[in-house]
């Protein structure tokens, strides 16, 4: 029996389902977008020929048994392992996890959204989901053995061996000009 799948058009910016509704996701500000340049750029030197980095990459996920779902994580990172072998629009946009999710909040943001998507991305084989908070200037790490918050030092995690990124560093991004 064939997984049902939940199909929505391409938008500007996307929409994801997200608590069982359809939800576009927020045109970025200043601080969104350059805190997702600033991670894209750290963690795509981190994977060089290990895996792909992406900004706003779309993803077919499902938990074991769930509803195949549209979810587009600000920034994705998949081992080249896992797409080895796709071509065309399964390699376009893959019916899989990435292996890192990362999520920038916007102002807008509902936590019981956000909480889902962690949930989703987790449930359906990612081994990390990282959070960044520019308003709080923290980042929340999630994976199967829970959640940790950090506001200082660097983050690492087993999840992407060898890769570190300062925290206020990458806060500083968001500074006002001088």
């Amino acid at each position: 029996m064939a997984a049902s799948e939940i199909v929505l058009p391409i938008t500007e910016p996307e929409t994801e389902w997200v608590r069982g509704r359809p939800l576009q996701k927020v045109s970025p500000t200043r601080s969104h977008s350059l805190l997702q340049g600033r991670f894209t750029t750290a963690l795509a030197a981190w994977a060089g020929d290990r895996g792909e980095v992406g900004p706003e990459w779309r993803f077919r996920v499902a938990p074991p048994g769930g509803t195949i779902r549209p979810l587009v994580p600000d920034i994705a990172y998949v081992a080249v392992e896992r797409l080895r072998g796709l071509t065309g629009h399964a390699l376009e946009v893959p019916q899989l996890a990435p292996d890192v999710a990362v999520e920038i909040l916007s102002p807008d943001d509902r936590r019981p959204d956000v909480d889902d998507k962690i949930a989703t991305y987790l449930a359906s084989g990612s081994a990390l989901v990282i959070v960044i908070d520019s308003q709080r200037r923290q980042v929340e790490l999630h994976d199967c053995e829970g959640t940790a918050v950090q506001d200082a030092g660097m983050l690492v995690h087993p999840a992407v061996p060898g890769f570190a990124i300062s925290i206020q560093e990458m806060f500083r991004a968001i500074d006002p000009p001088r």
